[in-house]
């Protein structure tokens, strides 16, 4: 049972930003929220302040942003809510993933070393960092060959936003950094270095993101020094065997995490985790029959089962890996709202107002029916994450005339959206796993009603929507009272946490009469352009070629004139 006049900190690390939430222990109940955007934001152009322009498909940030939104965010919920720092038991963060970077035995991040801040591999890569897709390539080329058994749980590809492409990215590229690193590791764990003091690594980034599980560990070394002879020992020379579990308690806040959040030295601090996985107790979600998909910038999906399958194309399959005593299912889609945000920024131009037009847009939309526009979309904007898996897939529009519009467009984006949902689902059905209702979470579904009322028809299935609006972040800060223990005024279980602190709220949606039959043709047409042009001749693959050659060309002239 949980003490009353408890509370507890859960912090969400995004892309663009950090949001944090204190919440009542004993209800759920939000007493404060606070949101800051990181200074350096994505940085996918220019190393600041150093004069370095960035390669195509890189995205990099400053972890020196993640301890500033940190310290203002936790400052601002306490100070919102009047909250004495004794009566709050324990933090949580969860992180985007894979997001990685090399630091020093101490765990100063190696860009803020001087003669270092200018290689781009002393940054942080962020999870929508493709630039190491020729090593996720051999990644997946060598355990096919050696014919690793693990493959099998991510779908038998792995990508190269997973940790050991982007570490052996390093390598390939700058052995000078690689050597110097006396850690890689996951920007979640490093923030929680930052407030114990204490290194510890999570199960949750280590089994979806980095090939470990709880029954075999992490890959041979063989299979690493088959990759490259100084990659051998990667794991216990820059990493870690010992991994802890969500809902664990990593250490307690120290000193300088005490300065820099304002909370009490010796406040419990969660096993960090990812951010859609933290989510699906935070959605109601602790038994299985619902995929979870988390809607953001990217979505994440994520389904429990009883049962371990191999599910094609999905990113991981973990035992634990969201609630204990479950397997966790993965998939993804890459471009969800940055795909949105993208199509009207194009439209308003500079300076127009994005935000008035997302309005404009989704009521235009709205009023057209199945199939009038014409369109379909393939939703690969930012490459297929599931079930594909393949980074160098690009967007792709068909059916378009002269008299085609903003919002035809546009609703094409949305249904390509769900389509891509359709395919994962289908993935799990075929498996074995039931889907039998979604619930949706992140910051979309509360922006953008058609686009829900969308995935009820597209997928046939009711769509239910998470109460809070920082799903991530309730759930962070429900491990937090699971890390803090009934002792201190917490739970036991993240199911019991679950049960106490979350809830759904009022707005179901259901599948409209009329549209199944227009929105089956409509799939059929996707999926036969899904397939086709993933296959390896393709038109889309073709392009990509020449547009590779031809920046390659582009660069070697530019190196090539005298400075």
């Amino acid at each position: 049972m949980s003490a009353g006049g408890r509370s507890v900190v859960g912090v969400d690390f995004g892309t663009e930003s950090a949001r944090a939430v204190l919440v009542d222990v004993a209800t759920g109940g939000e007493l404060a929220t606070a949101v800051h955007r990181y200074p350096s934001g994505v940085i996918d152009q220019m190393i600041p302040g150093e004069g370095v322009a960035l390669p195509p498909d890189w995205a990099l940030q400053d972890p020196d942003d993640y301890l500033e939104s940190l310290g203002a965010t936790v400052r601002a919920v306490l100070a919102e809510s009047g909250m004495d720092p004794a009566d709050v038991i324990g933090i949580g963060i969860d992180f985007t993933a894979c997001t990685m970077l090399p630091v020093t035995a101490d765990g100063t991040p190696l860009c803020r070393i001087p003669e270092l801040r200018a290689d781009p591999h002393s940054w942080v890569k962020l999870w929508k960092h493709h630039a190491a897709q020729p090593e996720a390539d051999l990644i997946n080329e060598t355990a096919e060959k050696r014919g690793e058994g693990w493959l099998d749980r991510y779908g038998r590809r792995t990508s190269s936003e997973w940790f050991f492409a982007k570490a052996l990215q390093i390598l390939d590229e700058a052995p000078g950094i690689y050597a110097r690193a006396d850690r890689l590791i996951e920007a979640a764990d490093w923030v929680v270095w930052q407030l114990t003091g204490v290194e510890t690594r999570n199960s949750c980034t280590a089994g979806y993101k980095a090939l470990w599980s709880k029954q075999e560990g992490f890959p041979e070394d063989e299979f690493f020094a088959a990759l490259a002879p100084s990659f051998a020992g990667v794991v216990d020379e820059k990493m870690s065997r010992d991994i802890s579990s969500p809902g664990g308690r990593a250490g307690v806040v120290d000193a300088d995490g005490a300065a820099l959040t304002g909370l009490r030295q010796g406040t419990a601090v969660a096993v960090a985790n990812v951010d859609a996985h933290v989510s699906v107790p935070a959605a109601t979600v602790v038994t299985p029959g619902s995929l979870v998909a988390v809607m953001g910038t990217s979505t994440c999906h994520l389904a429990l089962s009883d049962v371990d399958r191999v599910v094609p194309g999905f990113c991981g399959v973990v035992e634990d890996g969201v609630v204990p005593g479950l397997f966790g299912y993965e998939a993804g889609q890459a471009a969800v709202g940055d795909m949105f945000a993208w199509f009207t920024g194009l439209v308003a131009g500079p300076g127009g107002s994005t935000e008035e037009l997302h309005r404009s847009l989704e009521s235009q939309a709205g009023s057209l029916r199945p199939g009038e526009s014409g369109l379909v979309a393939l939703d690969w904007w930012n490459g297929n994450r599931s079930i594909l898996v393949d980074a160098d897939l690009t967007g792709l529009l068909i059916g378009a005339t002269l008299s085609t519009g903003p919002a035809e467009i546009y609703r094409a984006l949305l249904e390509s959206t769900v389509f891509g949902t359709r395919v994962i689902i289908e993935a799990l059905e075929g498996a074995g796993i039931a889907v039998e209702e979604m619930v949706v979470c992140g910051g979309l579904p509360y922006q953008n009603r058609l686009l829900l009322q969308l995935t009820a028809d597209i997928t046939g299935r009711p769509v239910k929507v998470a109460a809070s609006r920082q799903t991530p972040a309730l759930g962070s800060a429900m491990f937090a009272a699971v890390a803090a223990g009934p002792e201190l005024g917490g739970y036991d279980s993240i199911v019991e946490a679950s049960e106490r602190m979350a809830r759904l709220g009022n707005d179901e949606y259901l599948p409209e009469e009329g549209s199944g039959a227009t929105y089956v043709d409509l799939y059929s047409i996707y999926r036969e352009l899904h397939d086709t042009m993933a296959e390896p001749s393709s038109t889309m693959r073709r392009l990509r070629s020449v547009q590779a050659r031809t920046r390659e060309t582009a660069t070697r002239e530019t190196r090539a004139v005298p400075a």
